[in-house]
């Protein structure tokens, strides 16, 4: 995996493709394999590049004492997009909805288009039960390496307190490994979460915050769940009404993770997006790979 240097420290990134960028999020206790079902089911002729963001899944601990709180993390991303010169970004956000400030805090200047898969936005941070025991797990001396090992149990990860939620069906024990090894392994890494997860969520700020998307001016994708708990329904048609450019799809039968969920339906929505704002070279708009 590439790494690029940052103000904040080094990131790990996957990167794959040529074309116009298009950078896909991901959420806390996550790192870029939640993608791995979708990814090679979209079109070819884009730049896909996946961050493994510092929110407790990611391989390298970042500089001790630099701003992760949602406003650090922000930044960060804008310095993520401003390394590798990525202009008229498509913008891919689930489950952590902190990049959607980057129009509050002016830090946009790069992104040209939103996907918004169902994620934290107006004043649910932190999300629903996952995000309560998030909190709790961040107040327990070890809560976080607890949580980690926990996580690792097949029956207490679908608890609704965990990720019983977060996925309509189980989560496979290898991908959750690779979720919880960078934490359970570096006390650095635990830092870095807890320097996010007791950082300030004012609910009036976020708020304004995710209502100054009705700024933004390129289009975006609403791709919500209707069988959300974490993330409310209502949310989806609220975000899509926001955002002046928006259209909302709704993926069936799927929670928080949708691209686990519901795999193919979530890369036929991002495709049909993609290329309708791109002309991919030398291939039809109509034509995912």
């Amino acid at each position: 995996m590439p790494v690029i240097e940052l103000p904040a420290g080094r990131v790990h990134y996957v990167e794959r493709g040529e074309g116009p960028p298009v950078v896909l999020l991901h959420g806390l206790l996550m790192n870029h394999t939640v993608w791995d079902q979708v990814i090679d089911a979209l079109p070819e002729g884009f730049r896909y590049l996946l961050p493994d963001l510092p929110l407790g899944a990611h391989p390298l601990p970042l500089r001790p004492g630099v701003d992760l709180s949602l406003r650090g993390l922000n930044h960060l991303i804008a310095d993520f997009l401003a390394a590798l010169d990525l202009r008229e970004v498509t913008l891919v956000h689930s489950d952590w909805g902190g990049a959607l400030f980057l129009t509050a805090y002016g830090l946009d200047e790069r992104v040209g288009r939103l996907i918004v898969l169902p994620c934290e936005a107006f004043d649910n941070f932190p999300p629903g039960l996952p995000g309560k025991t998030a909190t709790v797990a961040t107040h327990l001396p070890g809560g976080i390496s607890l949580a980690l090992r926990q996580l690792r149990v097949r029956w207490l990860r679908r608890s609704p307190l965990l990720f019983g939620w977060m996925a309509r069906r189980p989560l496979p024990d290898a991908l959750v490994r690779g979720w919880t090894e960078p934490g359970l392994r570096d006390a650095r890494i635990r830092r870095d979460l807890l320097a996010y997860t007791k950082s300030a969520f004012p609910k009036r700020e976020l708020i304004a915050h995710t209502e100054a998307l009705r700024d933004f001016r390129g289009d975006a994708l609403i791709l919500w769940s209707s069988a959300g708990k974490v993330m409310p329904r209502e949310h989806g048609p609220r975000l899509a009404e926001l955002i002046p450019a928006a259209r909302l799809v709704e993926i069936d039968d799927a929670y928080v993770l949708s691209m686990l969920d519901q795999p193919a339906a979530v890369a036929e929505a991002m495709s049909a997006f993609l290329l309708d704002n791109h002309t991919a070279p030398g291939r039809d708009k109509r034509s995912p790979r």
